[in-house]
């Protein structure tokens, strides 16, 4: 008895995915008793694929085309984006085609309508390799997790953002001299934007947020706020001064009766186990009302990894576990998304200020008129962009009026450059 998939995509993750069922094909069938065989693989490369073994007959360059002529139970979407890749995956869930994708920002943003495509064609969209690579996270919530009320999320889950921060902290690089070693290791694109910028990880919380807390979220109701901006003196300050780390992170948590999503640079306990998390390396905390907190820990990406994670969902399938999409994603209660301004965090804020007396006073008066309670200040007697940086910590405070003291802490005459702001989550 077989198992037929057909493979949509063959760079890197795809690559993996063939070389994994290859080689490893026969310890699979072992475990599952039923051997899972490649019907066909579809790139616009054809040479490529045949050269990692698939016999030439089963290579397409035209994905439909394939879908349509070849016999298969599930097809396996690596092509990535939201155009050709979503007419791929309708095409095969309206021929009752199980799907297995890895494509974040799609479901992220499409997820609504292909679920309900999949469900009213009786088929499975499994999509494991989409946050976290080969950390089980998906699994956990789906079933690991199911008896429990979701209560909090907070991952690391961009593995680029994290190797930056990572230098940063350990090597006191730059910004910019974190980005481009990471481009030459090839942890980072050419255009970094999705990643350091943080869209990668709200696409990411975005897919978990929907299963952890029953309701559809799309990466426009994510809060998202990228790591340019931060320098080696914050990092230094927040560790030496403050006791904190500072990592980019994706959280998903209910307060008040609504969902706050966001992704943002954090500052957190340096004692914590998220502080500990450096390089490419991903986690996942999810705390649940029974089973309390449990994390998830590994390499959030590359091309083993993600394939690993792309062939459980395969196996799954192929033994009978077609289990979707919860039902409560179609008909449960609706906790309505927090507004960004009503967030309450304490707050980093560090001025870039001329070097004169009064500095202080000033900023601490305009604080005091926006009911922000400052918790510690200090002053750097160094050079920083031609100023001197100050900063303080504020205690829990409403990000509006937040941003409204910032900005008009701003326009003061003693004031040099934009304050950068960074949220604290003490966990």
């Amino acid at each position: 008895m077989s198992f037929r998939v057909g493979i949509v995509g063959c760079g890197t993750v795809g690559s993996g995915v063939v070389k994994l069922l290859t080689e490893n094909g026969k310890l699979i069938e072992r475990r599952i008793g039923k051997r899972v065989e490649i019907a066909f693989v579809s790139d616009l490369e054809p040479e490529k694929v045949v050269s990692l073994g698939v016999p030439k007959e089963k290579v397409y360059t035209d994905a439909f085309k394939a879908i349509e002529e070849v016999e298969c139970d599930a097809v396996v979407e690596l092509i990535g984006g939201t155009g050709v890749a979503k007419r791929v995956i309708e095409e095969a869930l309206k021929r009752k085609k199980h799907v297995i994708t890895a494509n974040k920002a799609l479901l992220a943003d499409y997820g609504r309508e292909l679920f309900t495509l999949a469900k009213e064609n009786g088929v499975s969209l499994k999509f494991e390799a989409s946050v976290g690579g080969g950390i089980p996270v998906i699994k956990a919530l789906r079933e690991g997790l199911v008896g429990n009320r979701i209560e909090r999320i907070y991952g690391i889950i961009n593995g680029t953002a994290n190797f930056i921060l990572t230098q940063m902290s350990q090597k006191g690089l730059s910004f910019e001299e974190a980005l481009k070693l990471a481009q030459e290791k090839g942890y980072a694109e050419a255009d970094p934007t999705l990643d350091v910028e943080g869209f990668d990880a709200a696409h990411k919380i975005a897919i978990l947020s929907s299963l952890a807390f029953c309701r559809w979220v799309k990466t426009e109701n994510v809060f998202v706020s990228g790591i340019r901006e931060l320098t080696p003196l914050d990092i230094e300050i927040a560790r030496e001064e403050f006791g904190y780390s500072v990592k980019l992170l994706a959280i998903a948590k209910e307060t008040d009766g609504a969902l706050e999503v966001r992704v943002h640079p954090t500052m957190i306990p340096e004692e914590h186990i998220l502080s500990s998390v450096n390089g490419v390396f991903n986690a996942c905390l999810i705390e649940g009302d029974f089973v309390g907190e449990t994390l998830y820990y590994g390499k959030g990406a590359g091309q083993k990894p993600t394939a690993s994670a792309v062939v459980s969902d395969i196996v799954d399938v192929a033994v009978g576990n077609e289990f979707c999409v919860p039902e409560c994603l179609f008909n449960g209660d609706k906790l309505p998304i927090k507004e960004p301004d009503r967030f309450v965090s304490s707050f980093y804020l560090r001025f870039t200020a001329v070097d004169k007396p009064g500095v202080l006073a000033k900023i601490a008066h305009i604080l005091g008129k926006y009911q922000i309670s400052i918790k510690m200040a200090l002053q750097k007697s160094i050079d920083f962009n031609g100023g001197v940086p100050v900063v303080m910590t504020t205690h829990p405070a409403r990000k509006r009026e937040i941003d409204l003291a910032v900005k008009e802490i701003d326009q003061l005459d003693v004031i040099l450059k934009p304050t950068f702001v960074c949220m604290i989550e003490e966990l």
